[in-house]
C-alpha cells in the first residue's frame, strides 16, 4: 500500500518517525512542513498529498517519508507545533494572573491569537484537517490536554481553592471552546471582530464566576 494512504490505529503513533538532529534534516524537516501549510491552504486536505509536499519542498519523496509516514502525520505535526507555540507565549502572560489587570492581558491574549487566524489561514486549515479521522481527532484531543494543562496552571492563582480535576475540565473547555470559536471567527462572510467580541464575553464571563466561586469557597 502507498505510504501516503496508510493511517495508524494509535494516535500515539501519529508523529514523526524522526525527529532531525543535524542541521542540513532540520532544513528539510521544515521546509517540508512549510510547503504542507502552503498547500492546504491552496488545495485543501484531501487534495493534499505527500508527492505535492515533497516536490514543492524540493526534497526527495524518500525523504519525506523518513520523517512522515503520510500526510495525517504531517497535519498533526503542524497542530502540535502551534499549540506549542501558543504555549510558549502563555510564559508571558501566566505571570499577570491574578493581577487586578488580568482581565485586560487576557483580552490582549485573545487578540493576539485570533490575529493569527485572520493572518495565517494555515492555522485554520490545520484545524480542519485535524478533525477529518479518528486518529487525527484523537491525536488533536491529546494536543489539546496537553495544551490545557498548560491553561490550567495558568487558572491556579486565579481559583485558588479549585479542585485541580475542575481546573483541569475548566482548562479543557477553554481550549476547546477558543479554538472552536477561532474557527467560527475566520468563516466566510463572518465578522471576524464580532465573533472575537463574543469569545470574550464568554471567557470573561466563565473565568470570573470560577474566580468568584473559589473566593466563596475559601470563605466557608
Amino acid at each position: 500500500m502507498d505510504p501516503a494512504l496508510e493511517l495508524q490505529d494509535d494516535p500515539q503513533e501519529l508523529m514523526p518517525r524522526r525527529r532531525p538532529t543535524q542541521e542540513r534534516s532540520k532544513r528539510k524537516f521544515d521546509a517540508l512542513l512549510q510547503a504542507s501549510r502552503e498547500l492546504l491552504v491552496e488545495v485543501g486536505f484531501e487534495s493534499f498529498t505527500c508527492e505535492e509536499v515533497a516536490a514543492r519542498a524540493e526534497v526527495p519523496i524518500g525523504t519525506l517519508y523518513q520523517f512522515f509516514a503520510n500526510k495525517y502525520v504531517i497535519v498533526c505535526e503542524l497542530n502540535r507545533q502551534d499549540l506549542v507555540a501558543v504555549s510558549q507565549e502563555l510564559a508571558d502572560f501566566h505571570g499577570e494572573i491574578p493581577s487586578l489587570d488580568w482581565l485586560r492581558h487576557m483580552n490582549q491574549f485573545v487578540d493576539h491569537l485570533a490575529n493569527l487566524w485572520l493572518t495565517d489561514p494555515s492555522r485554520r486549515e490545520v484545524w480542519l484537517a485535524m478533525q477529518s479521522t479518528p486518529s487525527t481527532r484523537a491525536t488533536g484531543a491529546i494536543h489539546e490536554k496537553e495544551f490545557a494543562e498548560v491553561v490550567s496552571q495558568m487558572l491556579r492563582p486565579l481559583t485558588p481553592r479549585t479542585p485541580r480535576a475542575r481546573r483541569t475540565m475548566m482548562a479543557e473547555v477553554l481550549v476547546h471552546v477558543v479554538y472552536s470559536m477561532l474557527n467560527f471567527s475566520v468563516q466566510d462572510d463572518q465578522s471576524n471582530a464580532e465573533a472575537v467580541s463574543e469569545l470574550k464575553r464568554l471567557m470573561v464571563a466563565y473565568l470570573l464566576v470560577a474566580e468568584k466561586e473559589s473566593r466563596t469557597a475559601s470563605q466557608g
